[in-house]
């Protein structure tokens, strides 16, 4: 993959432990390069595994005739029978100013949440990092920075609504994904999960030291459809919008 995000092992995935939801029922998802940490209502799995083969059939086909769909850095056009998720990875990058790589995790998590929206109320997807979630009670989000002495200290307040919403993560510290930055987290709220995955990577991407925050969070505030940005370099954080954070 082209851009940053908690998409590889490591300390064995810590970051699942840093989202609440207790009171739903919990399994995992995986297939090939796939790993999903899934909460609902119920067990579900066999309808995520489903969604999560579909949309990776969609994904690769288009991959397969279109071999620039994945190495792309910068937005792309795609054919207009190029299926729903590689349209919304573009529409994704085309809006971030990145490839539409830098959506798939977010792209991924909220077609598999969206279908199980149909057996529950409430789903949260976790797909490297990038979380698709409808909830009908506060729920904590909270932020695995690497080695910043802020990582798993802080988190992101969710408040309840009808529509779901997308908390993606990059790292330019963590995980072994390429990234042009060296901020330990950014973290972008928005309605759209695919969105959020690539704005967080073209953010991520600006930071190459403390000094470069407000630069970052300035970018994502113009991309139309973020909600909020958090920025994490070592012991800095800078922060806009509809980021309301706690501490853990």
């Amino acid at each position: 993959m082209p851009n940053a995000r908690l998409s590889a092992p490591y300390e064995p995935r810590i970051y699942r432990r840093l989202f609440s939801g207790g009171d739903l029922v919990s399994f995992n998802v995986i297939i090939k390069e796939t790993d999903l940490a899934i909460k609902a209502e119920r067990d579900l799995r066999s309808k995520a595994a489903l969604g999560v083969r579909r949309a990776r059939r969609q994904i690769e086909k288009y991959i397969w005739g279109h071999p620039e769909f994945k190495t792309a850095l910068h937005p792309i056009q795609v054919d207009e029978d190029a299926g729903e998720i590689p349209r919304t990875m573009a529409e994704a990058g085309a809006k971030a100013g990145t490839g539409p790589m830098a959506a798939v995790a977010g792209a991924v998590a909220e077609y598999v949440g969206q279908g199980l929206l149909e057996d529950s109320e409430e789903v949260i997807v976790e797909n490297g990092g990038d979380v698709f979630l409808r909830t009908l009670k506060e729920r904590t989000v909270a932020v695995y920075a690497g080695n910043s002495p802020l990582s798993g200290r802080l988190g992101l307040k969710i408040s309840p609504s009808e529509s779901p919403w997308g908390v993606c993560t990059s790292s330019g510290t963590v995980g072994h994904s390429l990234s042009f930055g060296k901020a330990d987290a950014v973290v972008v709220l928005s309605r759209s999960t695919p969105l959020a995955d690539a704005a967080a990577t073209a953010t991520c991407n600006i930071v190459e030291r403390r000094q470069d925050i407000q630069k970052a969070l300035n970018f994502a505030r113009s991309i139309p459809g973020v909600l909020g940005t958090l920025v994490i370099f070592a012991d800095t954080l800078g922060v806009w919008g509809e980021i309301e954070l706690v501490r853990i």
